[in-house]
C-alpha cells in the first residue's frame, strides 16, 4: 500500500479545446516523480497513442490500461459492445481504486462515457462516493454532466480558442496531437 496522499481529491478535466489527456498525464508524471504510484483506464480507447507507449515506460509506477474499439470515434458508432466495454472500465477503475496500490487514478474520458450514455452520472457518482480518502480521482473528456462537477473538488473547462484542423486543416500529428 502507498498511502502516500492523506488527502486525495476529485478533479474534473472536461470542454470542448484540447489538452484534458495531456494535462491528466502530466499530473501523472509529476506524481511518478514525488514517488506517487498512478494508474489510468481509458474509456473508449484502443489505439497506440503515443501515451500509452510513454507510459509503459514508467512502468510499475505509471500503469495504464484501454477499454474501447478504435471505431467508436462519433456518438453515432456507440453500440452495445461499446457499452459493455465501459461497464467493464469502470469495474475494473472500482478495482484499482479499492486497491490501495495506487494514489492517483485518471478515468481518461470517463466523461465523454457518461455523456454518449454508455454509462450512468449515478455509476460514476457511486464510484467518487466510495473512492478511499487518500486517493485522488481524475475524470477526464467533453460532456462532463453538472453532477460530476458538483461532486469534483477542482473543475479545469478547457476552451478551445483556435483550432489549427478547423482553420488550416492540419490533421492530428504523431507525437503531438497522438
Amino acid at each position: 500500500m502507498s498511502g502516500k496522499l492523506s488527502k486525495g481529491l476529485v478533479q474534473v478535466y472536461t470542454g470542448n479545446g484540447k489538452g484534458k489527456t495531456t494535462a491528466a498525464l502530466g499530473l501523472g508524471l509529476r506524481a511518478v516523480g514525488h514517488g506517487l504510484k498512478v494508474y489510468m483506464v481509458q474509456f473508449m480507447k484502443n489505439w497506440n497513442y503515443g501515451e500509452v507507449e510513454g507510459v509503459r515506460r514508467l512502468t510499475p509506477d505509471f500503469m495504464i490500461v484501454q477499454f474501447g474499439r478504435k471505431e467508436c470515434i462519433t456518438r453515432s458508432d456507440v453500440n452495445e459492445l461499446d457499452v459493455k466495454l465501459a461497464k467493464e472500465a469502470l469495474k475494473h477503475a472500482e478495482e484499482v481504486i479499492k486497491s490501495g496500490k495506487y494514489d492517483v487514478v485518471i478515468l481518461d474520458e470517463v466523461n465523454i462515457a457518461v455523456g454518449w450514455g454508455l454509462l450512468s452520472v449515478n455509476e460514476v457518482l457511486r464510484l467518487i462516493k466510495d473512492k478511499p480518502s487518500n486517493v485522488e480521482l481524475v475524470l477526464t473528456g467533453r460532456y462532463a454532466p453538472k453532477e460530476l462537477l458538483d461532486a469534483a473538488d477542482l473543475v479545469t473547462l478547457f476552451e478551445e480558442v483556435k483550432h489549427p484542423y478547423k482553420e488550416k486543416g492540419i490533421t492530428a500529428r504523431m507525437g503531438i496531437e497522438y
